[in-house]
């Protein structure tokens, strides 16, 4: 069931250091959210930010509220575990366990949620491949090692992992970033296919990219050395490409800076 995020007032520490600033954003249900932006204004520590992963770094920490449905997923008493099962993320470089196979990457979450059926398991792991589009090509050696597959495979093999706990979010930091250009045009094509059925927020350097699979784009932007990341304008897609409010974002856009 996919679901909607709010950032309100969200301000983003590492330690003393002020990473991001006051972004407040809508991330609609069923959408493709792109995260654009010159390296280092605070794109993917927003991202990190909205499953919790970003506390994983010591001293880090976060002010304001991110909603998920109307939920704080910082309120008190909230586990940050569960958080990650609901909003699940895909990193840059495809990770999966090499020496594990195939179907024990892709339900790997299942078996340490305590699902031991191998009935409910085997249904899930063909369900999650159809669903990352490489059942047809890994079917017939499931149980060889993960670690065997191309690096555009692989990455599909960590989407297909990310959707077998049926998250209501999907996060993607720079996922086509180690792709070529066959394998990205496949993660795409994917990514179009997934938002039936998931909210999906991604990380990208690629602008085209952007444009291509995203219907709302966010634009972060530092204001200068030592300052805060900013979250600058956020629109639909079509929009900020075509006619931004912003002129920094009409900038980069542009290819004038970053």
């Amino acid at each position: 069931m996919a679901k909607r995020l709010d950032l309100k007032d969200v301000n983003i520490y590492y330690g003393k250091f002020h990473a991001v600033a006051d972004v407040v954003l809508a991330v609609p249900p069923r959408s493709v959210t792109s995260f654009i932006g010159p390296s280092g204004c605070g794109k993917s520590t927003v991202l990190r930010s909205l499953n919790r992963m970003h506390e994983v770094t010591p001293g880090a920490h976060l002010e304001g509220s991110v909603l998920l449905d109307g939920e704080d997923i910082y309120a008190g008493g909230v586990d940050p575990v569960s958080v990650r099962q609901t909003i699940g993320m895909v990193f840059q470089r495809p990770n999966p366990f090499p020496t594990m196979s195939i179907r024990n990457n892709v339900v790997a979450g299942l078996r340490l949620a305590g699902v031991k059926g191998k009935k409910k398991l085997d249904e899930t792991a063909e369900r999650s491949l159809r669903g990352a589009n490489l059942w047809t090509e890994v079917k017939d050696r499931l149980d060889k090692p993960g670690g065997g597959l191309s690096g555009g495979q692989q990455q599909r093999l960590c989407i297909a992992r990310a959707i077998a706990v049926q998250p209501d979010v999907l996060l993607m930091d720079e996922p086509c970033s180690a792709l070529d250009p066959i394998s990205t045009l496949a993660i795409e094509d994917l990514i179009t296919e997934l938002k039936k059925d998931f909210t999906i927020v991604i990380v990208t350097h690629n602008m085209q990219q952007a444009a291509r699979v995203s219907d709302q784009t966010a634009f972060f932007n530092l204001a200068g050395v030592g300052q805060p990341g900013r979250l600058v304008e956020v629109g639909a897609t079509e929009t900020i490409f075509s006619n931004p409010v912003e002129k920094a974002t009409e900038d980069y856009i542009s290819g004038r800076f970053g």
